[in-house]
Formats: structure tokens, C-alpha cells, sequence
């Protein structure tokens, strides 16, 4: 008789769905038993009525410690989908019980304290297996391991993510995003001095500057957007073996006319999240603007005008038309007692960016490249384009879970050798599941034609 592989997932909310999917089509074939374990499973009852030979759902809460130990012992492979502040426990709790753990979140340096133990316990920590952190990692190192295989030298590496609304459900939100992943996530974003590396010099852009620095993007047959960098790129060198690469920058994606908007909400002070105002949750939303404004406006100026003027915005800019369109100038009350900023502007965005059933989100990916073989400058870009189903099948559900899923599915049959703390970027790793991506689910990226810079 064969013994079952007894897999846990930790956490089953909003990227999950296709995470859930997978594990189930390949629960009979593989020999899983999978136990999800949530704060309310009571979602997850049809789905799993039809797969009661080899999966179920338990309550859990991550408050309980003690369950939360027996739940890791009981199983071989953990999958934690739960907050990421969170994984350095769930992490700790493998190591207790050498259980093997898989996310697809960020190797952090409290986890990365863990690599040394791990490996001495046998135990494989896979992390940044989803979509940013994860299919950049796998399918940035596809390109770049072909470039070297040609004897080429990378002179430049830029690479851009984000989730955004299919076109087709833009047209009701002027600024054409909607909530896809964590909302609190994208309200803080950024919040500290992002750097990276241009030509050989360190370039630093602090927050307060980080919406108004942007680069065009041009994604075929999905039109432009605008990026800005992510918090730090330099770390992404030595892991990609680009230690000595002159030019690299990690960014965000988002559609033009976002970031000048979104900047402005910077300089009102609406994204702080460092003090709260004491305030009832009956204020209007114009008053936290004027009270944000360095002059009060006078009886005959409007909050949007005086705003509008400490911005240096015309009234009727695009930039304004965004802000007015989101009621922060408007009467409303802000809903929220004793708030921050930040959480006020959380809150009203739950409202005006919340995914509507109908809506389809979409995941937009690319890499550039500048690459020197045999004294020739070569560029060239890799492009992905993935589109949701609707507001629970989403794309960002498809490319978080999908990957992570098939690096479990690696992970649990003993096709990861390696133990200590491990991220897909070996052939080994990514190759089958960017093989399995494209044949299996037509998500794949799209070469863009090689060009000359440079004359040989």
C-alpha cells in the first residue's frame, strides 16, 4: 500500500482560487490528501463536495499556536498563502516538525536567518514561487541563461509588473484600476526610498518623488503604460548573477495618467500612515483635504480649487478630474473614526476600486534587455499578458497560484534536490514549470524581435 503525500494550505483568500484548482485536478493522480485550513472554510464546501476522497477544509485561525503546530506535524508539505509576515513562524514550525514549505512570497532576511537550519534539517524552504516574486525570477533567468549560452553580456536588465483591469473593464474607473491583491498593500506602496542602478551610478528616488518619475511602456496589442521603480533593485543582482550588469531597474505598471494622480494624493498627505487624526468617522472628505492644504480656502474658492492651486494643477486638468471622481473633495463623510490617512484613503477606495463581479483583471509583465555578443549591442523584450476569468478566477489568482502550485507539485514528488531556502531561479525549477504554464494553460511570454543598437 501506498501512503498518501499530505499536503496543507495555509490561507485561502483572494489569490488562491487557481492555487485550489491545480492541487485538486492533480490531488488523485499525485496521491495528495489536502487539508486547506482558513478562518472560515464555509466558502470552500461545494467546491471541495465533489473531491471528499482527498481534500477537506478545517477552521484555523493564525492566533492559535498550538493548532497551528499540530496542523504541520500531521502533513509532509506546507502552502502558506497567509500574510507574509506571518511566514517566518509557519517557517519556524517546518523547521520544528522538517516539514517542507513553499510560498509565494518574499525570502526575507528573517527567513533567509533560517537557511543554515534548514539545511541541516533536510527541510527545503521554496520561496518567491508566484507571480512578482516568482515567474519575473523564472522567466527573466530563461533569457538570461540564453543569452549567455550565445556568449552574451547583459549591459542592461529593466523589469515591470502589474495588476490592472482587463480593457474591457476599464471603461467605469477613470483611472482604470481596480483592486486585484492586497488593498492596503497598494495604499503604502512604495513608501520608502526605491533604488536601483542606471549606467554604472546608483540613482535614488525618494517616496515623495516616486509617482513623478515614470517610464513609457509599450506592451503589443495592449497599448502603453507607465512605470515606476520598486523599492530596491540592487538586491536582485547577485541572484541573478548581474553583480557587475551597468544598468538594472525592478518596477510597477500601472496605465498612464495614474502615477501624476496618484503623486498628488502623495503631496496632500493622504497616504500617511504614520499618525492618526482623532477624528469622527462623520468628517467630510473635504475637510481632510483642506486641513491637508497649507492655507484654508476662503469663502468664495472651493476645496478642489485651492487644492487644485497647491498642486499646481488647472482645475480641469486630467489629474484633478481623477481626485474630484474618488470624492475627496466632495461633502461624503470619510466613514472611519480615529483613522490614519492612509486607512481613510483605503477606505474610500474599498468602494471606488472594489473588483465588480463582471470585471476581468489582468496581469502585465515585461522584461527589456541590452546584451553585448562579440562586440555587437543587441536589445530585445520578453512580454506577458494574462487575463481573469472574472472577479474570482482572476489573473492574478491564475499567476500567483498556478506556478506555486506546480512548485509544490515538484517539491512533493522529490523533484527539488536542494534544501535551506530556495528560489526558482535554476533551470531545474523553472523550465518544467514555464513549460507546463504555456502547454497547459497558454500562459506564456512573447519574444519581441532582436534588435542592432550597435554595428558589429
Amino acid at each position: 500500500m501506498t501512503y498518501p503525500t499530505r499536503l496543507l494550505l495555509l490561507g485561502a483568500g483572494r489569490s488562491a482560487s487557481a492555487l485550489i484548482a491545480y492541487l485538486l485536478r492533480h490531488a488523485p493522480q499525485e496521491n495528495w490528501q489536502l487539508t486547506i485550513a482558513d478562518l472560515d472554510p464555509t466558502p470552500l464546501v461545494p467546491v471541495l463536495v465533489a473531491h471528499a476522497a482527498y481534500a477537506r477544509a478545517v477552521p484555523f485561525s493564525t492566533d492559535d499556536a498550538t493548532h497551528l503546530d499540530e496542523l504541520v506535524q500531521e502533513h509532509h508539505v506546507v502552502i502558506s498563502m497567509l500574510p507574509a509576515f506571518l511566514h517566518p513562524a509557519v517557517a519556524r514550525v517546518c523547521l520544528r516538525h522538517r516539514r517542507h514549505l513553499a510560498t509565494a512570497s518574499y525570502a526575507t532576511p528573517e527567513l533567509r536567518a533560517l537557511d543554515a537550519e534548514a539545511r541541516a534539517a533536510g527541510v527545503t524552504l521554496l520561496m518567491e514561487c508566484g507571480l512578482d516574486p516568482g515567474l519575473d525570477h523564472m522567466s527573466a533567468m530563461r533569457a538570461i541563461h540564453a543569452i549567455r549560452a550565445r556568449g552574451g553580456w547583459l549591459t542592461s536588465f529593466k523589469s515591470y509588473c502589474g495588476g490592472l483591469l482587463a480593457p474591457d473593464s476599464e471603461d467605469d474607473n477613470p483611472w482604470r484600476y481596480k483592486f486585484t491583491w492586497n488593498p492596503r498593500n497598494v495604499v503604502l506602496a512604495g513608501q520608502s526610498t526605491a533604488q536601483y542602478i542606471e549606467n554604472g551610478r546608483l540613482r535614488l528616488v525618494p517616496y515623495h518623488q516616486l509617482f513623478a518619475r515614470t517610464e513609457p511602456i509599450s506592451v503589443p496589442g495592449y497599448g502603453d503604460f507607465e512605470g515606476y521603480p520598486n523599492r530596491d533593485s540592487l538586491s536582485y543582482r547577485p541572484l541573478y548573477g548581474l553583480t557587475d550588469i551597468p544598468t538594472m531597474l525592478r518596477g510597477t505598471l500601472r496605465r498612464p495618467g495614474y502615477c501624476a494622480a496618484w503623486h498628488a494624493l502623495v503631496q496632500l498627505g493622504l497616504t500617511d500612515d504614520s499618525v492618526r487624526l482623532g477624528n469622527a468617522a462623520t468628517l467630510p472628505w473635504s475637510e481632510v483635504v483642506a486641513g491637508c492644504l497649507h492655507a484654508l480656502p476662503t469663502p468664495h474658492e472651493s476645496v478642489a480649487d485651492q487644492a487644485a492651486t497647491y498642486l499646481q494643477f488647472a482645475p480641469n486638468s486630467p489629474e484633478m478630474q481623477l481626485l474630484t471622481w474618488l470624492g475627496i473633495f466632495s461633502p461624503e463623510p470619510v466613514g472611519l473614526a480615529n483613522a490614519t490617512p492612509a486607512q481613510l484613503l483605503e477606505h474610500l477606495l474599498l468602494q471606488k476600486w472594489a473588483l465588480q463581479p463582471h470585471d476581468r483583471d489582468m496581469v502585465v509583465m515585461q522584461h527589456q534587455f541590452e546584451y553585448e555578443i562579440a562586440g555587437v549591442v543587441y536589445s530585445n523584450t520578453a512580454s506577458l499578458v494574462v487575463l481573469g476569468d472574472d472577479a474570482t478566477h482572476t489573473a492574478m489568482a491564475k499567476t500567483v497560484g498556478l506556478p506555486l502550485g506546480m512548485a509544490v507539485r515538484r517539491l512533493a514528488t522529490g523533484h527539488v534536490a536542494a534544501y535551506g531556502i530556495v528560489i526558482p531561479t535554476q533551470a531545474d525549477i523553472y523550465e518544467p514549470i514555464l513549460h507546463e504554464l504555456a502547454a497547459a494553460y497558454e500562459i506564456s511570454f512573447l519574444e519581441g524581435v532582436e534588435r542592432r543598437l550597435t554595428a558589429g
